[in-house]
């Protein structure tokens, strides 16, 4: 294997790599870095999730970059804002030694005006989210008429999220001499599409198997009802007490309801989503890092770009909407040529989910049994057995306290001490189980499933989904734009966060209709976003939008009148309709455009809609 120094970068980059203790480039790097510094060619790279892909295309645009030239060079897409956060301190980290070089990072969430001050004072590489790399693009703020290099990372994830548009705007505008860099995890046809319509001859790089897991990673799945699937979760982490893993969950409610619960049980365990602010991520993330923490409790969105390498496990607590994702779950484990175990906790109904995971990762999934409590009695007690075992004595510390002890032990005979001391380490947790039942026992399954019972397992999800539809944490917004304006769930969540109305506002159900549309928001915001739309004077395709406050739509009614947020007037639609004459479709008996579990609405004709970056 090849060193940095072979690779072709200048002395002042091999130092800050050096510093970092980057020794070897990856299999991703060792390919991407020359065939960037060599030629102009476009390039399709597919590498797995952790692969290095940050430094094989920052590192030889670095090496490539005009110090002496303030405007932009280089732009790289990312699908989140805590992606780009970190694609931006690694690239601040490989320049250190390089004078005049500036990078920023741009994203939805935050002041866009220190942004914009940023821009201005002049960057080589700005990294951003496609959302707000939008939108400073339309305020004329970024020019990226002078751009050598166009990054696409994670472009499967980007597309994933719902933010196809913002890619073909942003790629519209770049010059057509750039060089274009994609680099993906998987393979789907969307990245295809834009290969082929924006990219010129690429050429294709693979490091591994495309569309694929490692090959270090085992993959599980455990089937329970949903009632237990937290006491399945338990039993797998008792069972592997040097568990260092991320579980994986839908939802930031669902994130921090199973790291509370974890650490009520005694764990060493946290959470990791995106109410949390930059200073407690980083909190969070050095206690990981540093192993304090056993286990992180993540959201999909929270855990990109997170850089660990030494994981067990990687847990789905539920599998994610998004086949693509699992890889990408998966594929922060087995990293650095360690081994890892990838576990699924599914319902029997969502076993049939697993079919089309195998088909991308080229695996088939074990079916493992949830041990009983037997089992992770005997795993303890041994796993403690052992830690007795290697413990070092400081006899100098201890000696002088030696006689009292034998003076107080001295009834006691050796088996009688190993039962005490075992016994005062080990029940609570021998109590705790005594009892405990058969978790793999689905015969009372329909009786298990809590708010599901009623519908029966196939109609489970949707029924949860419905379920949600009168969440009295959410407001309901009347918003004057619809299909005919080509509005979508993922252009209109894009919308909403390009307000930064609060740092990743939960978004709940969204109905598009052809010329309005109704969104719900955590009601906490409620006033924030009124005077968010009115204040920034939106636009979408050429047409003023009004957002207004809206009473939420009863079981049965046939829609909900709206009060006005400007002065009690009832807004009127395209062509002078008024709203409350529209709303009979959203009222009748059909199938809603509810909530999915990701916390973001969809339909079933508009399955656009995505996390926000």
């Amino acid at each position: 294997m090849s060193t940095f120094k072979d690779l072709g970068l200048r002395p002042e980059i091999i130092s800050a790599l050096t510093e970092l203790g980057y020794e070897k480039p990856t299999e991703i790097q060792e390919k991407a870095i020359p065939q960037v510094i060599a030629s102009s060619q476009d390039l399709k790279a597919f590498a797995q999730t952790g692969t290095g892909k940050t430094a094989a295309f920052s590192l030889p645009i670095l090496e490539k970059i005009d110090l002496n030239n303030n405007q932009v060079q280089a732009i790289i897409l990312s699908p989140t804002r805590e992606l780009a956060i970190q694609i931006a301190r690694n690239i601040e980290e490989f320049s250190t030694y390089l004078k005049g070089f500036r990078v920023a990072a741009v994203y939805g969430g935050s002041d866009i005006n220190g942004q914009i001050r940023t821009l201005n004072k002049g960057v080589q590489i700005v990294v951003g989210t496609p959302g707000r790399t939008v939108d400073l693009i339309k305020r004329r703020k970024l020019k990226l008429d002078s751009v050598q290099w166009l990054v696409l990372d994670e472009a499967d994830e980007m597309l994933n999220m719902g933010f196809k548009d913002e890619l073909d705007q942003v790629l519209e505008v770049t010059p057509d001499t750039k060089q274009t860099l994609l680099f993906s995890a998987t393979f789907p046809r969307e990245v295809d599409r834009i290969a082929r319509n924006y990219m010129n001859n690429p050429l294709q790089i693979d490091a591994g198997k495309r569309n694929s897991g490692t090959d270090n990673v085992t993959h599980e799945y455990y089937v329970v009802t949903d009632r237990n699937r937290y006491p399945a979760l338990k039993r797998i982490a008792d069972i592997n007490p040097d568990i260092y893993g991320i579980i994986f969950c839908r939802t930031r409610r669902e994130t921090q309801e199973v790291a509370d619960k974890l650490i009520q049980d005694g764990y060493s365990a946290d959470s990791l989503h995106g109410e949390l602010s930059q200073a407690q991520r980083d909190l969070v993330m050095n206690k990981f890092r540093k192993k304090t923490l056993q286990i992180l409790v993540a959201t999909d969105v929270a855990a990109r770009g997170l850089d660990v390498d030494s994981l067990t496990h990687v847990i789905n607590y539920k599998l994610p909407d998004q086949v693509e994702s699992y890889t990408h779950r998966s594929g922060r484990t087995g990293r650095a040529n360690s081994t890892g175990i990838s576990i699924a906790i599914v319902s029997p109904g969502e076993r049939r989910k697993l079919a089309p995971i195998e088909r991308i990762i080229g695996k088939k999934f074990i079916q493992m049994q949830v041990p009983d409590g037997k089992e992770i009695c005997k795993k303890q007690l041994l796993k403690l057995i052992d830690k007795v075992n290697d413990f070092e004595v400081n006899e100098s510390q201890i000696s002088e306290y030696l006689p009292t002890i034998q003076e107080k032990l001295e009834g006691l005979d050796r088996d009688e001490l190993i039962k005490r001391f075992v016994s005062l380490e080990f029940n609570t947790f021998l109590s705790y189980y005594a009892n405990a039942k058969d978790l793999n026992d689905l015969s009372r399954s329909k009786n298990d499933r809590g708010e599901r019972s009623e519908r029966g397992e196939r109609r489970g999800e949707r029924g949860e989904r419905r379920g949600r539809r009168d969440d009295e944490n959410m407001s309901r917004f009347f918003i004057n734009i619809g299909r005919k304006d080509k509005l979508n769930p993922a252009r209109l969540i894009g919308l909403i966060n390009e307000q930064a109305i609060a740092k990743n506002i939960e978004i709940g159900q969204i109905e598009i209709l052809d010329t309005f549309s109704f969104f719900e928001l955590d009601k906490n915001f409620t006033d924030e976003t009124v005077a968010a739309f009115q204040k920034n004077n939106v636009d979408f395709e050429g047409r003023g939008v009004n957002v207004e406050i809206t009473e939420k739509k009863r079981a049965g009614s046939r829609g909900g009148k709206r009060r006005s947020s400007g002065g009690g007037k009832s807004h009127r639609g395209q062509g002078g309709e008024r709203s409350e004459r529209r709303s009979k479709p959203f009222g009748e008996d059909r199938s809603p455009k509810s909530m999915n579990t990701s916390g973001f609405g969809r339909s079933r004709k508009d399955r656009g809609g995505r996390r926000h970056s």
